[in-house]
């Protein structure tokens, strides 16, 4: 039963983010020439403290993106083989729950070239990925990297950080690659100083969209005709859909988009893959797709050499579904080749971002209107409240059978022949142990104990199915059908042990008691941990320290003052009526474990109307059980009804009131009380539309606010950022968020990670100030827009991260990052409004 408890202590954690800029990640570039007419071009990363940076290679494509180079076709040079990196980190990525290969500190990848021609020339390769730290990941990110290859037989006085390259066939080259190996070993050593550093963990989990790689290429079949082909190479689990579906309620199809007035169409894209006709659980019907690898052909007619295509795509797995993708290729057909626009690298010159980017001249982070969104709850403030919430479980526990006849009985022996004082003594001590042995159980949390353990309790489904078992046989322990007990050999070693004399034998005592009380302490305190536990080891800590204060003060002070024990009403049915509500209680939180599980595999068990009727049904039962309409074993017979049983008669049939409606389609009432316990409102018997922002344009949504007088929230977004959908789904589903965002707010999504190229003019590199250096950054695409104006005009890029502005662009209130907690979102909102109303 320890183990459980433990186990429960475990159940809730969050993690909350902080909201800055992050620019982890710095790139150089390096020329080696290898004298053999070949170039090693080395790409090093310096990757600032506590992030890390993926490997091209990863074992899933279910995690994040990963690094990708892009180097563009020239007839300077020839690449000769792949990117080259150095065996990376494998460890377990909390991110995404997987392990996953990736670099820390620093790592130099290497392609190797062989130049054609004897001048020197520049080279601009790019470099697309992804970085995460403890808390968060940034959205994926293009640089540039710039080469200078010289002529041949230039040497580079440049030592490389590492030389992939062939047994060495002279003795220059061997010196070069000794020189090169030592330093490599330097290198090593540093690195493995540097990994042997203390890492933090995080609960953060962000899946993304590399699950699908496409190559292109062209074939001349006769004199100016030629087939073009879009290969698509799936991650295990993914699949993609034919052209040809069976109904236009499903997917996406994937669609071609041909220019014709550059060439003549012979026929239809063919498809040449394995076909899977099967179920697809994402749209509950048959649909055609392909898994592995499927190849499109097109056969044209063309005089042109460059031509150009287009095709949008979508991509699922069992369980999730990824954003359609709209992707541009051009086929060089002299040279059989295809490359996707996206990825060229020929643009050099400087972008003027002011042209790009919304200007907002008046947003000032020191000085927004209102401070609303800055102040979170301390560290303190929030353990003095957990602490409370644990003192609160401790007194309802001194109000079962297990513990409160223990009260007098103990402090009677204490007190008794002994003389006061030293009696007095004793059960103050006596009472501090059990205070102490409570508080000492947490301490193993403080030692090597990862934040994401916590997280994967909290969330895990076959753990809360085994809480939902455990809860309702407490519950039914606590209606009286029998009775959970420790093993006797344990608790009869406590209580031998209790005799020897001293404070060993008073500390032995305080554990018989906690042993012997654990049927009904068991489950009161793992409620009030599962309710009032936030982050980590210390929120542990502070609600088991108050619920072990709560049971030893009052051995402490019936001790100090005997006389008060005469006033104690004595043990009864009552003790038992206090059981049996425990047990509707518990009966209640079993169904919110099930609920977890149920929510985790969408299995459809618990809706919220489901939710709600099971609950009506608990509270029906116990306003009878409190009526005396019903009875269990162990119940003493009702003479009459006490004020205080009416009282909380009609408390608890008042609640069975406020929670009944939410069986209707359309409740008299919201449930804001309730908010984050019973399933959010799109988990429903009826059909709901899920809410999401009306805009994604800032220009446009800043109209729309203007003309309606109204404040904007953005939502800087993203497809792949899984705290997005959470806010979205489970906060403003909720009827008192979704009416502000409604009514009151007109509310613009921007994703940063949107694919969809920028008009030409609006897609360059621009050159901005970071920490007291000059950076560049590429913007090429929507997502790249967005990113940048959260990150040049707020000074943040996390996401999900929410800014109010007024029509006039003034900043309302500090932004906020995820914000799960339902009254602290729309306290976050209500202030935004009332300072707009202000103005």
């Amino acid at each position: 039963m320890r183990a459980f408890v433990l186990g429960l202590i475990l159940l809730f954690s969050n993690q909350f983010l902080n909201a800055q800029i992050y620019n982890p990640v710095s790139w150089q570039t390096k020329v080696v020439d290898n004298e053999d007419g070949t170039y090693d071009l080395q790409m090093m990363a310096t990757i600032d403290k506590g992030w890390h940076l993926y490997s091209q290679e990863l074992p899933s494509d279910d995690g994040p993106i990963a690094t990708e180079f892009t180097f563009p076709e020239g007839e300077s040079y020839e690449l000769i083989g792949n990117v080259k990196e150095p065996k990376p980190v494998t460890e377990y990525d909390p991110n995404f729950d997987m392990d996953l290969n990736f670099f820390k500190k620093s790592v130099t990848f290497t392609q190797k070239i062989k130049s054609r021609t004897p001048k020197s020339f520049d080279l601009t390769a790019e470099v697309y990925f992804m970085v995460c730290d403890e808390e968060k990941c940034l959205p994926p990110e293009f640089v540039d990297l710039n080469f200078s290859i010289p002529a041949s037989g230039t040497v580079v006085k440049e030592m490389p950080e590492k030389v992939e390259s062939a047994e060495p066939k002279t003795t220059t080259e061997k010196d070069k690659l000794n020189e090169a190996e030592q330093q490599d070993e330097r290198l090593a050593e540093s690195k493995l100083s540097l990994n042997q550093e203390t890492e933090e963990t995080t609960a953060n989990e962000d899946p993304t969209a590399n699950a699908i790689r496409w190559t292109y290429a062209a074939e001349k079949l006769s004199e100016g005709i030629y087939e073009v082909k879009f290969k698509a190479i799936l991650g295990d689990g993914w699949h993609l859909y034919s052209q040809h579906l069976p109904s236009d309620e499903g997917p996406i199809a994937t669609a071609f988009y041909y220019d014709e007035q550059q060439y003549e169409l012979e026929g239809e894209t063919e498809e040449k893959g394995d076909l899977i006709s099967d179920f697809d659980p994402n749209f509950e019907m048959d649909l055609n797709f392909y898994a592995n690898e499927v190849t499109f052909v097109q056969k044209i007619k063309t005089t042109e050499n460059i031509v150009q295509a287009e095709f949008e795509y979508m991509i699922c797995d069992e369980k999730m579904c990824l954003p359609p993708e709209l992707i541009e290729v051009e086929f060089n057909l002299s040279e059989g080749t295809g490359i996707n626009v996206l990825e060229k690298s020929d643009q050099e010159a400087t972008l003027d971002v002011s042209g790009v980017i919304p200007a907002l001249p008046k947003v000032d982070l020191a000085n927004p209107v209102s401070d609303c969104g800055e102040d979170q709850e301390s560290e303190e403030g929030g353990l003095m409240t957990i602490f409370f919430l644990g003192f609160i479980g401790g007194l309802i526990a001194l109000l079962t059978p297990c513990v409160f006849p223990m009260i007098p009985l103990t402090v009677s022996f204490f007190t008794k022949g002994d003389g006061e004082g030293k009696g007095v003594g004793k059960a103050v001590l006596y009472g501090f142990f059990i205070f102490a042995i409570y508080a000492v159980l947490s301490i193993p949390f403080h030692f090597n104990t990862d934040p994401e353990v916590l997280n994967e309790i909290a969330t895990s489904v076959w753990l809360n199915i085994i809480f939902f078992v455990v809860f309702v046989v407490f519950a039914i322990s606590f209606f009286g059908y029998f009775e959970i007990t420790l093993p006797s050999s344990l608790t009869n070693k406590a209580d031998s042990a209790s005799q020897v004399g001293g404070v060993l034998g008073i500390f032995f005592m305080a554990l018989t008691l906690a042993l012997v009380s654990f049927s009904c302490t068991g489950p009161i305190l793992g409620t009030v941990l599962g309710s009032a536990l936030k982050n980590g080891p210390w929120p542990i800590t502070a609600a088991m320290s108050g619920f072990g204060v709560a049971l030893g003060l009052p051995f402490a002070i019936f001790a100090t003052f005997p006389s008060m024990l005469n006033k104690l009403p004595q043990s009864g049915g009552w003790l038992n009526s206090v059981k049996v509500v425990l047990g509707f209680i518990e009966l209640a939180l079993a169904v919110k474990f099930l609920s977890n599980a149920d929510l985790v595999e969408q299995w459809g068990l618990l809706k919220r109307e489901t939710f709600f009727a099971i609950w009506t049904v608990i509270g029906i039962g116990l306003t009878a059980y409190l009526l005396g309409l019903i009875k269990f074993p162990h119940d003493s017979p009702i003479g009459r009804l006490s004020p205080f049983r009416l009282g909380f008669t009609a408390l608890v049939l008042a609640f069975t009131i406020y929670i009944a409606p939410g069986v209707l389609k359309s409740s008299p009432w919201n449930h804001n009380l309730l908010s984050g316990f019973p399933p959010p409102t799109f988990y429903s018997w009826y059909e709901k539309e899920s809410f999401h922002a009306e805009f994604t344009d800032f220009e446009t949504a800043m109209t729309e606010a203007k003309a309606q007088d109204k404040p904007l929230l953005i939502d800087f977004t993203g497809w792949a950022c899984v705290n997005c959908r959470k806010m979205e789904e489970s906060v403003w589903t909720v009827d008192e968020i979704k009416e502000r965002l409604e009514e009151d707010f007109v509310l613009v999504s921007l994703y940063v990670d949107d694919k969809v190229l920028l008009p030409e003019d609006q897609q360059g590199v621009f050159e901005y100030e970071a920490g007291g250096e000059t950076k560049k950054k590429k913007i090429k695409t929507i997502g790249n827009k967005w990113a940048t104006f959260q990150t040049q005009v707020f000074n943040n890029n996390s996401q999900p991260y929410y800014v109010m502005l007024s029509p006039e662009g003034e900043l309302l209130g500090k932004p906020v990052g995820y914000t799960p907690d339902v009254k602290e979102y729309a306290d976050f909102l209500d202030c935004g409004l009332k300072a707009h109303e202000e103005r």
